[in-house]
């Protein structure tokens, strides 16, 4: 199993140890551009043409909201390669 394989498996199981750095690479790896804060934010939007924005602060640990977000996304990307 590869490592792109592990990851994908961690986000859908919505495993708390993910980094944000991990959420990061996946969201970029399926589409994904990342949009730096400006002014001390603390957030990263994420963003992909005819998908909704998806904004993570870069904190450990990760709130189970944010990873539950990027699993939606991932399972939508994997849904659309199955096609």
């Amino acid at each position: 199993m590869s490592q792109w394989d592990k990851l994908i498996e961690r986000i859908l199981r919505e495993d708390s140890s993910l980094r944000f750095e991990e959420i990061c690479k996946a969201l970029e790896k399926i589409g994904y551009t990342c949009r730096q804060p400006r002014g001390g934010s603390s957030h990263y939007t994420f963003r992909k043409p005819g998908c909704m924005p998806i904004t993570i602060p870069k904190s450990y640990p990760l709130n189970r909201a944010y990873i539950a977000m990027v699993d939606e996304a991932v399972r939508a990307h994997l849904e659309e390669e199955k096609k």
